[in-house]
C-alpha cells in the first residue's frame, strides 16, 4: 500500500515554537528558502521514543545556520526539547526526526538579511530499511556524474539543502541503472562520500575512508569511527583515489538513513561483505539501542 504524500498525512509538526496540525504546517510560494536554498536541515533517527545524538545534531543545526549567514532563534536545548515533543505527540517510538530553517517571504531578492528564519520539526515513522542479514548481501552504487565542490566554492561544512541538488540528480540516476545509489568523488577526482552517507572501506584490518573537507563530516560517521577505535580497528581517515578501490576487501555506507549498510559493488569494483562490516553493524544497533530513556 502506497503512502500518502508528505503534505496529506496526519500528525503534528512543531512549527516556529507550537506544535500544529500536520497539514496546517505551510509556508509561502515566495519563501526565500524556496528561491534561493537559504535552508538548512538534519537528519535524525529516534530508536525507543529517544532521538539519537540529539544534541550533537541540534549544535550541528545551529552551526549550518550561521555558515549560511543567519541564526536559529531557537537554542539547543529548546530544539532538543521541541525534538523530544514532536516524537512524543505523534505517538511515534522508532522514527525519522527532520528539523529544517528557511529563510522566509519578506524579502525576495539575493540579499535577504530582514527575513524572518522559520523553523521546524517533523517526524515520521521510518523502521531500518534491512535486517542484518539482507544488509550482508551488500547494495550496489554507482559512480555519480556530479562531484562535491572546491570548499572555496560551496559551503560545505553545512547541511545546506542547496548542497543535496547534486546528489538527487545523481541518486536518480543510480536508480534509473539498477544501483541503489551512487560514489560521488571530489573537484579532483578522489573518492567523497554517496549522495546522502559516508563511506569506508576495509583493508588489512584497518578502516579507510575519505578526509571529510569538501563533504559532511557525518554524525554517524563519527560514530563509526569511535566504534572501530573502541574494538581496537585501525582507522585512517586519507585520500582515496578511484584507482585503489581495487585494494579493498570490503565496503560499507554509513548516515542516519543507511544506518551502516555494506556494499557488494562500486562500479566495475567488487566487494565481499565481511566480519567487520557485520561487527560495526552490530555494535551501531547496541548503541542506538542503549539510549537512556526519553524523559516524561
Amino acid at each position: 500500500m502506497s503512502l500518502p504524500p508528505f503534505d496529506q498525512r496526519d500528525g503534528f509538526i512543531w512549527y516556529n515554537g507550537a506544535l500544529v496540525p500536520w497539514r496546517e504546517a505551510k509556508l509561502h510560494v515566495l519563501s526565500h528558502g524556496l528561491h534561493y536554498a537559504s535552508c538548512v536541515f538534519e537528519g535524525e533517527r529516534a530508536y525507543g521514543g529517544t532521538v539519537f545524538k540529539s544534541r550533537e545534531h541540534s549544535e550541528r543545526f545551529h552551526t549550518s545556520a550561521r555558515i549560511l549567514d543567519f541564526e536559529i532563534p531557537y537554542s539547543v536545548e529548546e530544539i532538543d526539547a521541541a525534538k523530544h515533543e514532536t516524537v512524543k505527540a505523534n505517538g511515534l517510538s522508532n522514527c525519522y526526526v527532520r528539523p529544517v530553517a528557511w529563510r522566509g517571504s519578506e524579502m525576495m531578492a539575493v540579499a535577504a538579511q530582514n527575513s524572518t528564519i522559520n523553523v521546524a520539526i517533523a517526524v515520521w515513522d521510518w523502521p531500518s530499511m534491512f535486517d542484518v542479514e539482507t544488509k550482508m548481501k551488500g547494495i550496489k552504487l554507482d559512480i555519480a556524474e556530479y562531484r562535491r565542490p572546491d570548499p572555496l566554492t560551496a559551503p560545505s561544512m553545512a547541511k545546506a539543502a542547496g548542497l543535496y541538488m547534486i546528489c538527487t540528480i545523481s541518486k536518480h540516476r543510480a536508480e534509473r541503472r539498477g544501483f541503489a545509489d551512487a560514489l560521488m568523488y571530489d573537484w579532483l577526482g578522489r573518492v567523497a562520500e554517496c549522495t546522502g552517507a559516508n563511506v569506508f572501506f576495509v583493508q588489512d584490518g584497518a578502516l579507510h575512508t575519505p578526509i571529510a573537507d569538501c563533504f559532511l563530516d557525518g554524525i554517524t560517521r563519527r560514530t563509526v569511527i569511535d566504534l572501530a577505535k573502541r574494538r581496537g580497528v585501525e582507522v585512517i581517515e586519507r585520500r582515496i583515489m578511484p584507482e585503489e578501490l581495487a585494494s579493498f576487501s570490503e565496503c560499507f555506507i554509513c548516515g542516519t538513513g543507511a544506518e551502516v549498510t555494506p556494499v557488494s559493488e562500486v562500479g566495475v569494483y567488487r566487494f565481499t561483505p565481511g566480519e567487520l562490516s557485520r561487527a560495526l553493524i552490530e555494535d551501531y544497533s547496541r548503541e542506538v539501542e542503549k539510549q537512556p530513556s526519553p524523559a516524561a
